[in-house]
């Protein structure tokens, strides 16, 4: 068999990042794990090969080499999608589709020849078998969750590491809270399931062997849902694991605000390399929070919380969202205040969505307020149901709010309170790439010479020189930051969409 795996082109969106890491002469910011893994379940005599469209261009005879075309996708890259499907079927070829958005929308996709849906673990080796058999069905699904104990290494030979700014892994999936708005749960579950220590440090040598040095991205959605197994096992192996090797990854990770209560879980996370946490914060308003059902955000002081991760030694990145039923037109301050006490650099503010299957959805369903499906990108200034404050009233706020704490003066204020609190790591220190330097070098001459508000820009280099390492850091924000605000005029461009 001739197996193509292909990944779907992604539209440039907030955590596209295309603007910040053409810095670093890269062109995506992660690979596919799912395909990655896809291939590795699939039989190893098996001719596979992976195209992703967004570093490499799709052509004809690459879609008639194979037997069948497997593709993978989130709901971001529908449009993307669309196309692949149209011409694998002018073509003949015949197709092989899993993935959130073909397990969340199986009806729409009469064009695909096989829908391998839920968990790959459990319905692909039954797909795998049935072709083999020369019986292969239409659909695959199924009602157990994988054991990621089972879950096999990438198989990172199918990628050129060199496109990528990132490296992914995942050690665990499922999360233990209710968010009425998230669809995490309805793909994996309440359940915290998670692969074995040995499994972890054996993925990170993998990755470790095909010459990676730098950023690595558990993509766990809450990475910290079985928190005593983390300290007590996986953090420590993780440090260990560093230390021999001279510490070659900083890590990167999803969690949920309670990590800020555990002091000792964060300074596991902090020796084990983990320098930046990304948490759901949501909202600052307590009726938001009780409308959402989100119960682990309530009765806290967040900017609180926030100081404590930073301080901890890890950088908080945060979602935001604003439509809300219970928001209130004073939400938009209230949002600007909060990102800039709290220091959140990288605030992913976004209009709330109600994606397939969760409570939201069903809600809205009930009172009939749906209008359209979801673009699965809550930062394109779009809905997919009617808001109580009203669209438009909606919108002109939030483009305020992204306007605002994406200015080049409230958004190097917001970098000097990060790195004002941020306790940097002692264990390790700053090994500068050359595409790092060429990096640094071109923000001196874009955001120090040619672009307005250079008096803020060389502020926050002058203040970062004390410490080589918020330097660095500095820098890096300074660079999403320029992707960030192309991403609002582009936003600005397209207008409102009801």
């Amino acid at each position: 068999m001739r197996i193509l795996l292909l990944n779907p082109e992604f539209p440039e969106t907030f955590w596209s990042l295309k603007s910040a890491i053409k810095f670093i002469s890269r062109k995506s910011l992660l690979p596919p794990l799912g395909l990655l893994t896809v291939g590795a379940i699939l039989p190893e005599s098996w001719d596979k090969r992976l195209i992703d469209l967004n570093t490499t261009k799709l052509r004809d005879k690459d879609l008639l080499w194979a037997d069948y075309v497997f593709i993978s996708a989130m709901m971001i890259q529908r449009k993307s999608v669309d196309e692949v499907l149209r011409r694998c079927q002018m073509l003949g070829v015949k197709t092989v589709a899993g993935g959130p958005l073909f397990t969340s929308l199986p009806e729409d996709f009469t064009l695909v020849d096989h829908l391998v849906l839920k968990e790959a673990e459990i319905t692909l080796p039954r797909f795998v078998a049935d072709v083999q058999n020369g019986t292969p069905r239409k659909i695959y699904t199924t009602h157990q969750k994988a054991d990621l104990r089972r879950t096999p290494v990438p198989m990172w030979s199918l990628i050129n590491i060199k496109k990528y700014a990132l490296m992914p892994t995942q050690y665990s999936r499922g999360c233990p809270f209710n968010c009425d708005f998230c669809d995490v749960t309805t793909l994996f579950g309440h359940e915290i399931r998670t692969k074995d220590t040995r499994q972890v440090i054996a993925e990170l040598q993998s990755i470790y062997d095909i010459g990676w040095r730098g950023n690595v991205f558990f993509v766990d959605d809450n990475f910290i849902g079985n928190k005593n197994r983390l300290k007590t096992e996986v953090l420590p192996a993780i440090d260990e694991w560093m230390r021999e090797r001279g510490h070659p990854f900083s890590f990167n990770t999803q969690a949920s605000i309670n990590l800020s209560d555990d002091p000792e879980l964060m300074q596991a996370m902090v020796r084990a390399g983990f320098d930046c946490v990304f948490v759901g914060i949501e909202t600052p308003s307590e009726s938001s929070l009780s409308e959402c059902n989100k119960v682990q955000n309530k009765g806290r002081d967040l900017v609180q919380c926030v100081a404590r991760i930073q301080k901890a030694g890890m950088q908080v990145q945060a979602g935001f969202i604003l439509g809300f039923d219970s928001d209130e037109p004073h939400i938009f301050d209230s949002m600007i205040r909060f990102i800039q006490e709290s220091g959140v650099v990288v605030a992913m503010v976004g209009l709330l969505n109600a994606p397939r299957g969760t409570t939201l959805y069903r809600r809205m369903a009930d009172e009939q307020r749906l209008t359209r499906p979801a673009t699965g990108d809550n930062t394109d200034c779009s809905m997919n149901f009617v808001p109580k404050m009203g669209m438009h009233t909606l919108a002109a706020g939030y483009q305020r709010v992204l306007k605002t704490i994406y200015s080049q003066p409230n958004y190097c204020e917001r970098i000097l309170t990060f790195l004002k609190n941020y306790q940097m790591p002692t264990n390790r220190t700053i090994k500068y790439r050359l595409c790092e330097i060429r990096a640094f070098i071109n923000t001196i001459w874009m955001f120090g010479i040619l672009r307005p508000g250079r008096r803020y820009y060389w502020k926050l280099i002058f203040w970062s020189l004390r410490k080589r390492q918020r330097l660095y850091v500095a820098v890096s924000l300074i660079i999403c930051g320029h992707h960030f605000r192309r991403m609002i005029r582009s936003m600005e461009q397209a207008g409102v969409q009801t």
